[in-house]
């Protein structure tokens, strides 16, 4: 504890067609292993797949990340929840 979290939470905005699930492994751009989904789907409103991950409190919001989906690499940029601000729903 006096070294700070060993995880933290981040969302994550999927940059292609893929919708991320829980349980896929997140990874830097170097390939190394950084994270864990908790939870995704597909956002109606962002009209993009979005995620909620366990992250490497060293990874800072606006990294792109990659997470494996069923075998295909697919690109992500980390983010701080919200996903949509309260005045847009």
């Amino acid at each position: 504890k006096a070294n700070g979290p060993v995880q933290i939470l981040r969302g994550l905005h999927v940059q292609d067609k893929a919708i991320p699930r829980a349980g896929m492994s997140v990874k830097t751009i170097e390939g190394q292993e950084c994270g864990l989904i908790t939870s995704g789907t597909f956002s109606p409103t962002l009209k993009v797949g979005i995620a909620l991950a366990l992250l490497n409190p060293k990874i800072e919001v606006g990294t792109i990340v990659e997470i494996d989906v069923r075998g295909r690499i697919s690109r992500a940029k980390v983010v701080k929840p919200p996903f949509v601000a309260s005045n847009v729903r």
